[in-house]
């Protein structure tokens, strides 16, 4: 799919749990969706792989270490297509950097209050809950 520009940006973003299997967010600083909440994730540059940008992209907005996995799923935001992969925690502390006002761990109440508040960005909740990767807590 192409956007207004000619060329589709491609993205990745991390899916990611603690140990009591709330879901990782961040507030995203900028456009598209500034101010609301949203897997931490970006571009990924010129000569990078998807996994070593999932890792560069989650360490710059949350300050943890993950390891990727599996792609759990694809999205067309256009012009942007965004890869989101499982992630799994390897260190690091929990800390707001780069293009994030924000990070948190959401738990499901925490995600359900936030869809009803209108604080998460455009289609997160529906798309996550069609992946079976809402929350397990």
């Amino acid at each position: 799919m192409k956007g207004s520009t000619g060329t589709t940006v491609r993205c990745v973003g991390g899916i990611a749990y603690d140990d009591q299997g709330r879901l990782l967010l961040i507030r995203r600083a900028n456009d598209p969706g500034s101010g609301q909440w949203s897997l931490p994730g970006g571009r990924v540059e010129p000569g990078e792989s998807d996994e070593t940008a999932v890792i560069r992209e989650m360490w710059e907005e949350t300050g943890l270490d993950v390891i990727p996995g599996t792609l759990v799923g694809t999205v067309t935001r256009e012009p942007f297509e965004i890869h989101d992969y499982a992630c799994r925690i390897a260190g690091g502390t929990l800390t707001a950097g780069d293009d994030a006002t924000d990070a948190r761990w959401a738990d499901a109440a925490d995600l359900s209050d936030m869809e009803a508040a209108g604080a998460l960005v455009d289609l997160l909740y529906v798309t996550l809950r069609g992946w079976n990767a809402l929350p397990r807590a």
